[in-house]
């Protein structure tokens, strides 16, 4: 029979959450620590008063009175805690009733003690006082504030001390009964306002870990959308014009080979796309900055443009490459989607004192600006994105008269990255040819001089080679 009652109230009880289960447990723990200090402190009138008929009724009667008020008070505890944490609010007039009964059973107390009827004097008359307003003031002091608790407590131990002081009991006593009683009193607010609050601290850690459970998915879900619109933007692009450049040969005739390259190339990517999405599902896509430049380079060459890359920041850190080579790819997808370009030119490496890699993409060919209805794009937003995951800036710059368009990432490096960037400067500063791309190292194709450095002869009579680190000091916010 006990059995199939505990049964199903198990299976529910494991159902529930690890906090709800927190919850339930201290709710019920507030309501047997009232029903405790009644049973375990006013219920020791009853073989401690003198076995007159009188003194033993109102023994009996403090101890049922306390029983009724416990039932009360367990029926709006539950409201009453809930009050505090700010989801119900319970009515002065349910207290009304619980305060009533404190009443009645400190009179009764007061009597027995005025009748000299317990044994134990003062101290049994605290402990018994202290049974008294547990249930109570466990209710009354999650119902209302603090100030309004300290008010009512200060109120009734005046009322208290005057009605101890009227028992004619000696001012021990009356002493020790006080002290009892207030001592119980504090208590037993204070347990149930840190019950309470320790309810409050679970749910919010509860609501903190479902914000958490959201702002995860949400980080994902941009994730997802930066990754897909970077990876697909080039190579969507790619595919347009290696199309469009296969169709004009067909429409020629007599180029059937260049077709077929340029549909095979178009095949390629298609299939390298398809791969670079499954990674970015599967959130493991890494970027390769040396395989961006090249790429960069082949796609926009393809496209007509004289793309010119130096790679000199091989040897920066990983983390530090792989955000380079999405502002690489980002770029590349930009010149071909939103500029007339003839040349480009991209230099990687670190600024002059070393503690900074720098990315600086340049084109010319920039179209005029959409007017203000025209749609934003997310590329560099996503990029801005990307590096302040390593703590680096990106900057933006348009100039119209020349009709060149300049991307400039910057992210620092620690201390040690720093002096490998500073070695690795020094060298290619001796060099001054060791890129992805040999002898043509940042030049233009028409031999003007590219903005922003200092002028390097590469050995074929044309300028436009810029040193590596010049261009921390004469870009402009």
């Amino acid at each position: 029979m006990i059995g199939w009652w505990v049964a199903p109230e198990y299976r529910r009880w494991q159902a529930r959450s690890s906090h709800e289960k927190v919850e339930a447990s201290t709710r019920w723990m507030l309501a047997a620590y009232a029903w405790l200090t009644v049973l375990g402190f006013v219920v020791q009138l009853v073989p401690n008063t003198d076995r007159g008929a009188l003194a033993d009724t109102l023994a009996w009667a403090v101890f049922g009175t306390g029983l009724v008020q416990c039932l009360v008070c367990t029926g709006v505890l539950h409201q009453a805690l809930d009050t505090y944490l700010g989801t119900r609010t319970v009515a002065p007039r349910q207290l009304a009733l619980p305060a009533a009964l404190v009443g009645a059973m400190t009179a009764l107390t007061l009597t027995l003690a005025a009748l000299d009827a317990v044994e134990g004097g003062g101290l049994a008359v605290g402990l018994a006082l202290h049974g008294t307003t547990a249930p109570f003031a466990v209710v009354f002091g999650v119902t209302v504030g603090r100030g309004r608790v300290a008010v009512a407590l200060c109120g009734f131990l005046a009322v208290l001390l005057a009605g101890l002081a009227a028992t004619g009991m000696p001012w021990s006593g009356v002493l020790a009964a006080l002290v009892i009683a207030c001592l119980g009193t504090v208590l037993s607010v204070f347990t149930a306002r840190s019950s309470a609050w320790y309810i409050a601290v679970i749910r919010e850690l509860e609501e903190a870990r479902g914000v958490q459970a959201r702002l995860a998915v949400t980080e994902e879900r941009l994730r997802f959308s930066r990754d897909l619109h970077d990876v697909m933007g080039r190579n969507l692009s790619a595919i347009a014009l290696k199309s469009e450049l296969a169709a004009q040969l067909a429409r020629r005739g007599g180029a059937e080979d260049a077709s077929v390259e340029q549909m095979t190339e178009v095949q390629r990517i298609a299939r390298e796309s398809q791969s670079e999405v499954r990674a970015v599902v599967r959130g493991y896509r890494d970027v390769d900055l040396a395989t961006e430049l090249q790429g960069a380079r082949g796609i926009l060459r393809a496209a007509g443009v004289d793309c010119r890359a130096d790679n000199g920041g091989s040897r920066l850190p990983v983390p530090v490459q792989a955000a380079l080579g999405w502002v690489v790819r980002e770029g590349a997808t930009n010149v071909l989607r939103h500029a007339d370009a003839t040349w480009c030119t991209v230099w990687v490496g670190a600024d002059s004192a070393g503690g900074t890699a720098l990315l600086v993409m340049e084109n010319d060919g920039v179209r005029a600006a959409s007017g203000a209805g025209g749609r934003k794009g997310s590329g560099l937003e996503g990029l801005r994105e990307r590096l302040d995951g390593v703590g680096g800036t990106l900057r933006v710059e348009r100039d119209e008269e020349r009709g060149t368009f300049r991307l400039t990432a910057e992210v620092p490096l620690g201390a040690e990255d720093a002096r490998r960037a500073g070695r690795q400067r020094g060298a290619d500063g001796a060099k001054s040819g060791d890129g992805v791309n040999g002898p043509d190292v940042a030049q233009r194709a028409d031999g003007e001089d590219t903005p922003g450095g200092r002028d390097l002869e590469d050995g074929t009579g044309r300028s436009g080679a810029r040193e590596p680190g010049t261009y921390g000091k004469d870009t402009a916010e």
